[in-house]
């Protein structure tokens, strides 16, 4: 096979494929006999028609068409590979010549292949760059926070006699129809107002709703064969709450932990915070850097594979292709485009390790956002086929924290910072080995003979480092939706930043969790 690429822009190129007839023959060979396996011709018993009465049958075209679709994806995975392409998106296929329509075994499968590449990123040296964050601190409010939500989890529901406010827990009943058709419906279910992990305009509704008392209100469903549409939502309110706290004092520090006075439990608490403050500082390093490479670096991205982000990110929300939304996030799509090809690069020349605990803090962290529970999420995860992709993004964001360690990093005082991150591969093996004293040499040894010099490991990781991609990006995929949201994600307490729209987050459903606060009492 014979194949020529041509670089159409910085990020797609034309393939230009030759393939003899005497490559093409085993797919024509088994195209023939699975037709044959697939008809009856009196006198031969299924799948014993000989091929010369296939073709006569069916005639040469057909099989040739069979052989050319069945052989053709091979054929450009092969192409691919010989013009070391880094595909993504889908390729544009043309066939211009079939050979042997005639029965001869003449001439050869000449394609053409316009496919969307990964640009060519050039890395900077990270060890002249230099970022700034506005560190994080821990004052007293931050203790009072963790305290009040501590308390929160000791406490316990009362029943009000009033409208119900924003922050209070409504047990309602409801049921959501479209066109008088029953869509779905639940009762007795416990929502603290302000949560909106529910349909969007509950929170509007049950404001200044009494016991017993009923509204309707038109939302989106979340969920379901008919999510997306518009349905018509009765809810009532059974009852209206309030979460009253108990004192913070040294009755409730030997209730709620293992100290004895609220001095004890507040000093840890401190303690705590100041351990994610900590953690913090790294995902705001982390976010720096990644902000500063996209802005400093040139990365073109492919016009179809920001279209198709787009319209499954539209499609995902119930919307039709050419939803004005669409234009609204397109520099956004853009950008994580953009930030997952740097990460993928990043990721590529770097030796990433992710250990468990990496996939479990971000688990942790989605399933937060997303108000469900892990173990749900994880399954949710798994059966939709989107494990492997929380496994690149958490790589991915792996890869901009190893070469963090590489980067000087500053408080807004221009104090340097030790974030505590440790390079790793060639450049940590180098490190080490600077840091290494030199053994002595044994006294009156005899001169061994040498051995056959070594290369150092560091030079032997920097020549495989040619390109190490993610798992998340073979040749024939497009990057992974919502791949961006790795990159920020990982500090203990920050949002993961919003990457390419498409990535299918999952949806929340339309009926509402029971009450959070597992461990409160309820009492009228």
């Amino acid at each position: 096979m014979k194949t020529e690429s041509e670089k159409l822009s910085p990020t797609r190129v034309k393939l230009t494929v030759e393939v003899p007839f005497d490559e093409l023959k085993p797919a024509v060979e088994t195209a023939t006999k699975k037709i044959a396996d697939q008809v009856q011709i009196p006198g031969f018993r299924k799948g014993k028609v000989p091929s010369k009465l296939v073709e006569q049958r069916f005639g040469r075209p057909a099989i040739m068409q069979e052989a050319v679709n069945d052989a053709l994806p091979d054929f450009y995975q092969q192409a691919a590979a010989e013009a070391e392409i880094k595909a993504v998106g889908r390729p544009e296929v043309e066939i211009t010549e079939v050979p042997g329509l005639d029965g001869s075994e003449d001439g050869s499968l000449l394609f053409t292949v316009e496919q969307d590449v990964r640009p060519e990123i050039t890395l900077p040296d990270f060890s002249t760059y230099e970022i700034e964050i506005e560190e994080p601190t821990v004052d007293e409010d931050a203790v009072e926070v963790r305290l009040n939500e501590l308390r929160e989890r000791f406490g316990t529901l009362v029943g009000v006699d009033r409208p119900a406010e924003d922050g209070d827990f409504v047990s309602l009943d409801m049921v959501a129809t479209i066109e008088d058709d029953e869509i779905e419906s639940v009762e007795g279910v416990s929502y603290q107002i302000g949560e909106g992990n529910m349909l969007e305009g509950l929170d509007e509704a049950l404001i200044g709703l009494s016991a017993e008392e009923t509204t309707t209100f038109v939302s989106k469903l979340a969920g379901g064969d008919r999510a997306g549409e518009d349905a018509q939502v009765k809810v009532t309110a059974q009852s209206v709450k309030v979460r009253e706290l108990p004192e913070a004092d040294d009755e409730f520090a030997e209730m709620a932990s293992e100290f004895d006075t609220i001095d004890e439990l507040k000093e840890d608490l401190r303690t705590q915070a100041a351990a994610d403050a900590e953690g913090n500082r790294v995902g705001l390093a982390r976010n720096a850097l990644l902000e500063k490479l996209l802005e400093e670096l040139e990365i073109p991205v492919p016009e179809q594979l920001v279209e198709d982000e787009i319209l499954s990110h539209l499609e995902n929300e119930g919307k039709e292709a050419g939803d004005p939304h669409g234009e609204e996030i397109r520099e956004d799509t853009e950008k994580a485009v953009r930030a997952q090809f740097l990460l993928d690069e990043i990721n590529g020349t770097r030796e990433v390790n992710v250990e468990q605990s990496d996939l479990m803090n971000y688990m942790t962290q989605l399933s937060a956002q997303y108000g469900v529970e892990s173990n749900q999420l994880l399954q949710m995860l798994a059966q939709s086929g989107q494990l492997e992709q929380i496994f690149s993004e958490v790589q991915r964001s792996k890869a901009l924290e190893v070469v963090l360690a590489d980067v000087t990093v500053k408080n807004a005082q221009g104090d340097v910072l030790d974030l505590g991150l440790k390079a790793e591969g060639a450049d940590a093996e180098a490190a080490e080995a600077d840091e290494k004293p030199a053994e002595k040499a044994p006294a009156k040894k005899a001169p061994a003979k040498k051995a056959p010099a070594k290369k150092a490991a560091a030079a032997d990781d920097a020549d495989a480092a040619e390109e190490k991609p993610a798992k998340k990006a073979p040749a024939k995929k497009a990057p992974a939706k919502k791949a961006a949201a790795a990159a920020d994600a990982d500090a203990a307490e920050e949002k993961p930043a919003k990457k390419a729209p498409a990535k299918k987050a999952p949806a929340k459903k339309a009926a509402a969790k029971k009450d959070e606060a597992a461990e409160a009492t309820d009492s009228e």
